[in-house]
C-alpha cells in the first residue's frame, strides 16, 4: 500500500522516463559476450527539475552559468551509473545520463543528471 506522503510526492510527477543501460550480454548459443543496450524500465512516472546557478571567479572574469538537472522517481527503481535516461515532461523529450549516487529517501529518490553525450 502506498502511504499518503508517497502519494502526495508522486502527485507532483509530470513526466515519464525510460532507463537504458549498456550491459554485457552472453549469447546462450554461441557463448559470445557482447555489449548491448538493455531497457531497465519504460514510462516510469517521474519529475524533472532544473536549477540555474551562477558563479563568478576571483579573477573578475565573466560569470559562469551552469545548470543542475535533478530527476525524482520511486525509491525502489535501480538506475545504474552511466545509464541513458530518456525523460518526457511537458511535451518535451530529452536524453540524460546519471551522474553520481542517487539520494534515496523513504518515499522517493533524487538522481542528478547530465546531458547525454555517449555511454561512459
Amino acid at each position: 500500500m502506498v502511504n499518503a506522503r508517497r502519494k502526495a510526492i508522486q502527485s507532483l510527477y509530470r513526466g515519464v522516463c525510460t532507463v537504458i543501460a549498456w550491459e554485457s550480454i552472453t549469447n546462450p548459443v554461441t557463448k559470445i559476450t557482447t555489449q548491448q543496450e538493455v531497457i531497465k524500465f519504460v514510462n516510469e512516472p517521474c519529475k524533472l527539475s532544473q536549477e540555474k546557478q551562477t558563479t563568478t571567479s576571483d579573477t573578475g572574469g565573466p560569470a559562469i552559468i551552469t545548470k543542475t538537472t535533478k530527476l525524482s522517481l520511486a525509491p525502489e527503481l535501480d538506475v545504474p551509473a552511466g545509464s541513458k535516461i530518456i525523460v518526457t515532461q511537458d511535451g518535451v523529450t530529452n536524453e540524460y545520463t546519471r551522474s553520481g549516487k542517487p539520494d534515496v529517501h523513504m518515499d522517493h529518490q533524487h538522481i542528478m543528471l547530465e546531458d547525454f553525450q555517449r555511454y561512459a
